[in-house]
C-alpha cells in the first residue's frame, strides 16, 4: 500500500511547491497523501467524506479536505486553486468517476498518477484531448522504492501503519473485507493464530529416514 501511494505520488509529479490532489481516501490514497508531504509537495488536497479518513489525511500531511465528488469536486479543486485545477492528482479508486475527476482537476499541463484498478474506465478522447495533461500508473514497481521506504519507516520519520484500524485474527479475515467494504475500516490487520506444541516432534535417526 505505501509502495503504491508512494509511485502515485511520484507519477503524478508531486514536488516542492505543487498542489497536489489526492481522489481516493483508502489506504492507497491516504498513503498517497503522506508521500506527496515527503515529497515536499506545498499543498495537498484529500478528497474524502469519511470523518476518520479525514483526521488521518491532515496527519499525514493534508492541507484541505474537499468532501465533493465528481463535477463538484472538480469545481471546489479549480475554486481552491484560483480556477487552474492541481499540478498534480493522485487517482487512487479506479471507476470511471473517480478517473475522470482526477483528469479533471488537473491543471494544463499538470500530471495525473493512476493506481485504482480500472473497472470498466474508458476515457473520452476529446474529453482527454482538451485536458491537456500528462497520464501515469498502473501497477506500482514497489521494488524500486522499497529501500528508501525501509529507511524512513525505521527511523520513524513515516508511520504507515496507522491505516491499519482493525485488527482480526486470520480466520476472520471475511469480516476484515466487509469492514472495509461498508468502509467502516481503512484497513484490516489480520493476525494468524498462535501454534500450539502438541508434543515432542521426532527427530532424525540414523538409518531410519524420518525427519520431522
Amino acid at each position: 500500500m505505501l509502495g503504491t501511494g508512494w509511485f502515485a505520488a511520484v507519477a503524478a509529479e508531486a514536488g516542492p511547491g505543487k498542489t497536489v490532489a489526492v481522489v481516493g481516501d483508502g489506504a492507497v490514497g491516504l498513503l498517497a497523501v503522506l508521500a506527496a508531504k515527503q515529497l515536499g509537495a506545498e499543498r495537498i488536497i484529500a478528497m474524502s467524506r469519511h470523518e476518520s479518513r479525514q483526521k488521518l489525511a491532515l496527519e499525514f500531511g493534508a492541507t484541505d479536505i474537499v468532501t465533493e465528488r465528481g463535477d463538484e469536486g472538480i469545481e471546489r479543486i479549480k475554486e481552491l486553486t484560483g480556477g487552474l485545477g492541481a499540478h498534480s492528482v493522485v487517482e487512487a479508486v479506479g471507476t470511471q468517476q473517480s478517473m475522470m475527476q482526477a483528469i479533471n482537476s488537473a491543471r494544463h499541463g499538470g500530471h495525473v498518477g493512476f493506481v485504482g484498478v480500472t473497472h470498466d474506465v474508458a476515457l473520452p478522447g476529446m474529453e482527454l484531448f482538451g485536458a491537456l495533461v500528462h497520464l501515469h500508473g498502473g501497477p506500482a514497481p514497489v521494488r524500486r522504492f522499497l529501500p528508501d521506504l525501509m529507511e524512513l519507516i525505521g527511523d520513524r520519520t513515516i508511520d504507515p501503519g496507522r491505516v491499519f484500524d482493525l485488527d482480526l485474527p486470520l480466520d476472520r479475515a471475511a469480516e476484515g473485507y466487509q469492514a472495509m467494504d461498508e468502509r467502516r475500516a481503512v484497513k484490516a490487520l489480520l493476525r494468524p493464530q498462535p501454534i500450539r506444541r502438541l508434543g515432542s516432534l521426532p527427530v532424525r535417526q540414523e538409518g531410519t529416514g524420518t525427519c520431522v
